[in-house]
C-alpha cells in the first residue's frame, strides 16, 4: 500500500524554550520525527512537510482564534515571524513536498488531498505538533477521505492544557483514535514493523 509521511508543524513555536507553546521534551519528539523521515527517505517514499502560517493582517484567521466569539488581540503563526520557521534540528529532505496551512487539519483548504491522490497514496503516517489539535484533526480528516492512518503518538507533542499534560493527552488521543480512526503506534514499533 503506497504510504506518505505527514510531518506536521515542526515549528519553533513548539520547540523554542522561550515560546508559550513550547512542548515538553520537544527535542526528543523531533528526534523521533527525524527517525521516521530517515525511514521514508531510505524507502524513497513521499514526505510532506507541513507548516501552519497566517497572514500578518489576520485576514485568513477565520475562527482560529475567536472560536468563542471574542477575538484574541494577538495571535501566533504570523507569516515572516521566527516562530513559524522549521525547528533547526528537523531533517528537511530536498525532495519533500511542502504545504502551508491555516487551519488545524492539513487537509482543510490546502492541495494536500489532491497531491496525495495524484501520487496514489492510500495510507498516511502522521507525526508532529500538536498531538490534540493539528495531528488529531488531520487524522480525522484523512479518515473521512478514506485514507488508512498510522498515528505515531510519541512522535507528536503538545504543551498540554490547563488540566492535562502531554502524557495524558497522548493517552487520551490514543484512546479516541484507536476507537475507529487510526492505528496508533510508537516510533519504535512502527520502525520495527516496517523494516526494509
Amino acid at each position: 500500500m503506497k504510504t506518505a509521511l505527514l510531518v506536521i508543524d515542526v515549528q519553533k513555536v513548539y520547540t523554542d524554550a522561550e515560546s508559550d507553546l513550547c512542548c515538553k521534551q520537544a527535542a526528543t519528539t523531533v528526534k523521533r520525527i527525524n527517525d521516521l523521515i530517515e525511514k521514508f527517505q531510505k524507502a524513497n517514499a513521499p514526505i510532506y512537510l507541513i507548516r501552519h502560517i497566517h497572514k500578518t493582517d489576520g485576514s485568513d484567521l477565520g475562527r482560529m482564534f475567536d472560536f468563542t466569539g471574542e477575538a484574541e488581540e494577538d495571535f501566533n503563526f504570523k507569516e515572516g515571524s521566527e516562530e513559524v520557521e522549521y525547528d533547526d534540528g528537523l531533517i528537511k529532505p530536498k525532495n519533500a513536498f511542502e504545504i502551508i496551512k491555516n487551519r488545524y487539519s492539513a487537509l482543510e483548504g490546502t492541495k494536500l488531498d489532491s497531491m496525495l491522490k495524484k501520487e496514489g497514496i492510500k495510507k498516511v503516517v502522521i507525526c508532529g505538533f500538536m498531538t490534540n489539535f493539528c495531528c488529531e484533526s488531520t487524522a480525522r480528516s484523512a479518515h473521512d477521505k478514506d485514507y488508512y492512518i498510522d498515528l505515531i503518538i510519541d512522535a507528536t507533542g503538545t504543551p498540554g492544557t490547563e488540566n492535562f499534560d502531554q502524557t495524558k493527552i497522548r493517552k487520551y488521543v490514543t484512546d479516541c483514535m484507536e476507537a475507529g480512526i487510526a492505528r496508533v503506534m510508537t516510533t519504535k514499533n512502527y520502525l520495527k514493523e516496517n523494516q526494509t
